[in-house]
């Protein structure tokens, strides 16, 4: 058994670091501040972080086949030009809900973007109930709802062989699992899979490893989790010196290098003293076991 090392790779306090992404062309890890408004690039390399400000809460970033990225930012989708630093709106959503934003989002496995939206928190992890809806940004630029009555929408996934969705709303404290149909994009027959327990705080980000396991940062709990989703039991628990734990992504070269993002908001004085660290990102190695390259969205 490799022994585990956890470091803190990026030392910027992002506010809600999230959607953490590798860039393989780039050798870097993507990834938002959301509350921040940025969006930022990390070249483990040179050690450098580049960023482009943004003029709202962005919930998600994503690799784009056609160059540039596409971003979940407020109320619509968009795509980022990094050389310039422009987002060309390509959709918008919750139109009816000014007071919502978007959350988490990922490009399933043959290019679309799917993306949740929550309402604007009052404070941390306190939002009006059940303003949220999941979307997907087909390549074409249209937008399918796949349901409303959400309360944060947050991690999502798809299981290797594409038949399954795997998705997160962190208030339910639950990870579900959905019939996904990869030739139409839908989704049904929405379940339970894994229930967090109280010390593993509120499940948030989500990923998927190449033994098709799945990764859980766990907010408020310190932690990323390991499931089985053919059992829905906890495999293995990784805990991280900072409790705002809020995503996880596979990355480096090999995709063995597991990249968990952080948050400060909402801390208080006491908590922000004991760690400090808080908002940076960390990267854990010696977990033997490799993830698998994001996918590109399509329009």
């Amino acid at each position: 058994m490799s022994s585990i090392k956890i470091e803190l790779v990026v030392r910027d306090t992002y506010r809600i670091g999230e959607s953490p992404i590798w860039e393989e062309k780039e050798g870097t890890l993507l990834y938002v501040d959301i509350t921040g408004q940025k969006v930022c690039r990390w070249n483990p390399s040179t050690n450098k972080v580049q960023g482009v400000s943004v003029d709202a809460p962005v919930g998600s970033v994503a690799l784009r086949k056609s160059g540039g990225y596409v971003v979940a930012l407020g109320t619509r989708f968009g795509a980022l030009n990094w050389e310039d630093q422009s987002v060309t709106t390509l959709a918008h959503v919750d139109e009816d809900k000014p007071n919502n934003r978007f959350n988490d989002g990922k490009v399933d496995p043959v290019g679309r973007f799917l993306a949740g939206t929550m309402s604007q928190e009052i404070r941390p992890a306190v939002v009006e109930r059940q303003q949220g809806s999941l979307y997907t940004l087909y390549p074409d630029r249209s937008v399918v709802k796949h349901f409303d009555k959400v309360d944060i929408s947050n991690g999502l996934d798809w299981s290797l062989d594409h038949k399954t969705l795997y998705y997160i709303d962190s208030l339910s404290y639950t990870v579900d699992a959905l019939d996904y149909d990869i030739n139409t994009g839908k989704s049904s027959n929405r379940r339970h899979l894994y229930k967090l327990e109280k010390d593993e705080g509120i499940p948030d980000g989500m990923c998927i490893d190449a033994e098709g396991k799945l990764w859980v940062a766990c907010y408020s709990g310190g932690r990323v989790i390991r499931l089985d989703p053919e059992t829905g039991k906890r495999i293995q628990t990784v805990k991280l010196p900072v409790d705002k734990t809020t995503s996880c992504c596979f990355g480096g070269k090999d995709y063995s290098e597991m990249y968990v993002t952080s948050a400060c908001d909402g801390m208080d004085e006491d908590l922000k003293a004991r760690q400090p660290q808080s908002g940076g990102i960390y990267k854990i190695t010696g977990l033997g076991i490799k993830g698998i390259a994001p996918t590109a969205y399509a329009g």
